[in-house]
């Protein structure tokens, strides 16, 4: 009965410093974050350059190629006649 005793004392001892040392830990790595965001927050990245997309006078924006056209209507057609077979 002793022996049992001193076996639970063991495992109840053990316990606790593991949970401590997970404690500390969790703890540890809380403070890290935190210290790391305020650093984002006083040190953040410098923004890319900004590009501005080369104009083309002459592509009409509103027009669609003919044979652009033509591959949708094909490929759409296509998908109609395959999806009724199945």
């Amino acid at each position: 009965m002793e022996n049992l005793n001193s076996v639970f004392v063991e495992a109840g001892m053990l316990m606790l410093i593991g949970m401590g040392f997970v404690f500390a830990f969790l703890s540890l790595l809380i403070v890290a974050i935190n210290l790391l965001a305020k650093l984002a927050i006083k040190f953040p990245d410098p923004l890319p350059p900004v590009r501005r997309p080369k104009s083309v006078a002459n592509v009409d924006s509103g027009a669609i190629a003919p044979n652009v056209v033509a591959a949708i209507t094909s490929a759409v057609a296509q998908y109609r006649k395959n999806k009724i077979k199945s």
